[in-house]
Parts: C-alpha cells; structure tokens; sequence
C-alpha cells in the first residue's frame, strides 16, 4: 500500500509540474518539465533526506549522548536498525524523520523540544518519527516536500511571466497565455499541497499509535502533542518551507493562520484524544 501511494503521490505531482510547464512553454515546456520530473524523483528517492538536513542545518549528535540512548533504546524495542540522530539548532520545539527505507533512516529533534519535554515525552515524540520509519512512509513524506517545493518554484516562474510576458511558444507558434499563467502560479501550489494532505493526515494517526506502544504510555505522547502545539503557536520557526511542512511532528507554520487553512496535520486535539483512548483499549 506504502508503495502504491508513492507512485500516486510521484505521479500525481509529475503532473502538475507538466501542467505548469506546458503553461509556461507549450510542448517544449512539457518537455523541458518532463525532464525535470524526472531528475526531481531520482534527486528525491537518492538525496532528498540530505536535502531536508541540510535545509534545517541539522548536526549529527554523537554515540552515547542523552539524546542518541533514547533514539537507540526505543529502536531497538521497535525492532528497527538504529537511524542516525540529528539536532536541529531551533527555539520551537519539533522533530521529523527522514530517508528512503529503515535501513537509511534520520531522525532529527530540535533544540526547542528538548528543552520543553521530559525523558518521557521525548520517548513518546521519538517513538511517533520511529512509527514513520516502521511504517515505511518517510519516504513518501521527503518526496513530497522536494517534489512541492519544485512545484512552487515553477508557480513562482508562471507569475512573473504572467506579469511581465512571456516569450515562450509551442509548435502551434502560440503564445503562453497570461490568465492560464496566474491560474497555475494561484492553483498549483494549493493542488500540490492538498496531495500531501490527503496522504499525511492517516500517516499521523499511525505514528502516533505506534509511538504510544513503543514508548510505554500512550499519555506520554500526549502530553508531548500539547506542549508543542501551544509553544509552536508561540514560537516561529523562520525557516520552516512550506514544502517541509508535512515532515514535522506538528505543523513549524502553526502560528501562521492561512497556512492553517491547509494544514497537512489533523487537529492535535484530535491527536490527543485517540492517544487518551487508548489508555482503555
């Protein structure tokens, strides 16, 4: 199913990066778009969680340190290889996970959340991005933050060329058309984040069900969710992208209200409950 979904997902966003590439230089736009699909899904399927590490200037952290022992105690009770382990130097408390397989799993936290949690909430939050990497859906989440970030790119492009014109022509001699141009720069990133949002919001509720089993307490995890969903309302991430959003455990643009319009999390509340409800399972 993880498999299937990925191929939906690439498929999905191939094609809007056609459209827009047919809307900014007809067959040769498609082309040129089609060419660049192509090298954006090898990009993401070899490199992209290097990508997103770099992105965030994540730092590696060291074997035997507080962090790395929690990271390894809890993969090993997963039954999983043992993922390398990064911080990210960030005031707001988050984490995410990244690679293509668990054999080449990332788990990065930042700084903000292991100064808010205790030993317990950490474990439940670590367990949560372990349950991304069991479920073999990390890469679908690093795709999809490399595969929307080029789409936003190119509905950036699409804008300017509305504005200023574009001298772009198809084999018809045709040229772009401005009102198509603003439609795609408008509609194109909406339509690239509604994939991740389709696709997302399960994979949370599956996380966080594995999370709560691993770490030992379901109200480990939920006592993590409500304090990074208030403190992450409160404290900005400045360079959170858009793209990336979908990776985080809760969402780095939480304080941002239209990004909440298309938020790629379901509500924390939500969250916390199914956790809470588990206690009597």
């Amino acid at each position: 199913m993880n498999t299937l979904k990925t191929f939906v997902l690439m498929g999905t966003l191939t094609f809007i990066l056609l459209l827009i590439g047919n809307a900014l230089g007809g067959h040769n736009g498609v082309v040129i778009a089609l060419i660049m699909a192509g090298v954006m899904n090898f990009i993401s399927y070899w490199y992209s969680d290097k990508i997103v590490l770099s992105m965030y200037g994540a730092q590696p952290v060291e074997r035997g340190t507080y962090l790395y022992q929690i990271v390894e105690k809890l993969a090993r009770s997963a039954d999983l290889p043992m993922p390398k382990v990064y911080i990210i130097n960030e005031a707001q408390p988050n984490a995410f996970a990244t690679g293509r397989n668990p054999k080449n799993a990332a788990v990065a936290v930042t700084r903000g959340l292991m100064d808010l949690v205790d030993e317990n909430e950490l474990s439940g939050v670590i367990g949560h991005e372990l349950g991304h990497v069991h479920n073999r859906d990390i890469l679908i989440s690093t795709v999809a933050a490399t595969m929307a970030g080029a789409i936003s790119f190119l509905a950036s492009m699409a804008r300017w060329a509305a504005i200023f014109g574009s001298g772009s022509r198809d084999d018809d001699d045709r040229g772009s058309n401005p009102l198509a141009l603003i439609g795609i720069a408008i509609f194109a990133p909406m339509a690239a984040m509604l994939v991740q949002m389709a696709i997302s919001r399960t994979r949370e509720f599956k996380a966080d069900r594995f999370g709560a089993k691993v770490s030992g307490n379901p109200i480990y995890l939920a006592n993590a969710l409500r304090k990074l969903d208030l403190y992450s309302r409160r404290i900005p991430m400045p360079n959170a992208a858009p793209a990336t959003e979908n990776m985080f455990i809760v969402s780095p643009l939480a304080g941002n209200k239209m990004a909440n319009l298309f938020s790629t999390h379901p509500s924390t509340e939500e969250r916390i409950k199914k956790l809470e409800d588990m206690r009597f399972e």
